[in-house]
């Protein structure tokens, strides 16, 4: 780990301000149509977080990348691409799966949830280290539910799995290919095990400063297992800004989304003081992060951290200093 501070540093005082003492290691990004600034304390700008949930958004990237390339259509369901058998969750739209109206639970009960929870609060255990196989063996026992807006994990670890599936790939490769390597993303992987980390990697810690094992494991990959550095978070928020990500129409909303928000693909809109901001956020054992986006001014913010304490605030608050304008 690199200390001090690095990048701009307006931005890495503003950052302060912003998180105080209880994120010693955290990064952000500012990305305007007049350039991009990145700042850092704690670690080297090339210092790769777990992103957690902004996964999703990146799935959700991908799902309308392969609606437009002709690989899925709106009612392609998880049987016609993975080994579900007769499984109620076979029968499910990747559609569905992309909005968390699938009616599949947050997580199977087969994964022991609460087991996996107290497991991480106690020791700072991954609850997450299912290869692919064992996850659909947990999908292959889950009963739908009620159709409605309902936040899935296992939901959309199975639409990331799927995609992959669709275009002959694994998760990770399908990233590398049409995520990391066309947008110039060096540090943006999604590692399946601790042997896949880069050297160096960056440590969590809990809001008291406990250290957390990295969530890695190919089965969350698509719904959380991400890591990436503020600079790659910096190139990745300005490509989705000026459409040069794929799937940019998974931005989007097509649907409701709990109280006067709606999602796209993964991308949820609310509207703050009258402007709509396209946002996700993300948490995992060890780290926290935030991306939000004011596509009518053009301006995007990153917030990333190694500690596991809610920036979603300090997100809103840097993208409203800074998104500014008419329209």
């Amino acid at each position: 780990m690199t200390a001090g501070t690095h990048g701009d540093q307006r931005l890495v005082a503003r950052l302060g301000e912003l998180l105080g003492p209880r994120h010693p290691v955290a990064a952000a990004a500012v990305v305007t149509p007049e350039g991009t600034r990145v700042a850092s304390r704690g670690a080297g700008l090339d210092a790769d977080f777990e992103i957690g949930s902004i996964a999703k958004a990146v799935t959700g990237l991908l799902y309308a990348d392969a609606l437009a390339r002709g690989e899925i259509d709106s009612g392609t369901r998880l049987g016609e691409l993975l080994p579900l058998g007769g499984a109620p969750a076979g029968r499910v739209t990747l559609r569905s799966l992309s909005t968390h109206s699938s009616g599949l639970p947050r997580l199977p009960a087969s994964a022991r949830p609460w087991r996996r929870t107290v497991a991480l609060w106690r020791h700072g255990a991954n609850p997450y280290g299912e290869d692919l196989e064992q996850l659909l063996d947990q999908a292959r026992g889950v009963p739908l539910g009620t159709p409605r807006p309902r936040y899935s994990n296992l939901g959309f670890q199975l639409l990331g799995h799927a995609l992959a599936r669709a275009a002959t790939t694994t998760y990770p490769e399908l990233v590398r290919q049409r995520v990391a390597t066309p947008l110039g993303l060096d540090c943006f992987s999604v590692p399946r095990t601790a042997d896949e980390l880069r050297p160096g990697a960056l440590a969590g810690s809990s809001r008291r400063g406990r250290p957390r094992q990295p969530w890695t494991g190919e089965g969350i990959g698509p719904a959380g297992g991400i890591r990436a550095s503020i600079t790659d978070m910096a190139r990745f928020a300005a490509a989705v800004l000026d459409g040069s990500a794929p799937g940019i129409a998974a931005l989007d909303p097509v649907a409701p989304f709990g109280s006067g928000a709606r999602i796209g693909a993964a991308w949820i809109t609310v509207r703050v003081k009258g402007r709509p901001v396209t946002w996700h956020n993300g948490g995992t054992g060890g780290f926290r992060s935030w991306l939000g986006l004011d596509r009518g001014t053009g301006t995007g913010v990153v917030i990333l951290s190694a500690t596991a304490a809610s920036v979603d605030r300090q997100g809103f608050a840097l993208l409203a200093e800074h998104g500014r304008g008419d329209g």
